[in-house]
């Protein structure tokens, strides 16, 4: 069944904020194999100008995609999360997401689209700092894949 049109440019509320933790970019960048000093040694980070250890670009993917999970999660949406696979990401920075950062995303459903049977949703997660400015958006594409024989 095709997803409601009439959802696209709907509004979730913001998310607590999510403190990034000096921890947490390192574990990431570890993870990634990113081996940028910037992300794990203070002096590094501010040899390049920045006031603490900055996060790899992707890392907010983390943040974003849970704030996503309320559209998800948004039973009159209509989205059967099982059939669901993560067809693209884009983000788009005004500064790097630095450690000690506050951050709250607010997501937004950009486009609903079917094709071949398929569902593809766009939603778009605006992450500000705790003064309100903007950090980076996110653009996350999903794909509900048509059931079997549709």
């Amino acid at each position: 069944m095709a997803l409601d049109q009439s959802f696209v440019g709907r509004s979730y509320p913001p998310t607590a904020p999510y403190e990034v933790g000096r921890e947490k970019i390192r574990e990431f960048a570890e993870a990634v194999g990113d081996p940028n000093p910037a992300y794990t040694d203070l002096e590094a980070a501010k040899a390049l100008g920045h006031c603490d250890v900055i996060a790899p670009p992707t890392f907010v993917f983390a943040i974003t995609f849970k704030a996503a999970g309320e559209v998800i999660a948004d039973p009159q949406l209509g989205l059967d999360y099982s059939r669901v696979v993560h067809g693209d990401q884009k983000f788009a920075y005004s500064r790097p997401v630095r450690a000690g950062d506050r951050l709250t995303v607010t997501s937004t459903i950009e486009t609903i689209k079917s094709l071949a049977g398929n569902d593809i949703i766009d939603v778009r997660g605006e992450v500000r700092d705790e003064a309100g400015e903007h950090v980076v958006t996110a653009w996350t594409k999903l794909v509900a894949r048509a059931a079997e024989g549709a």
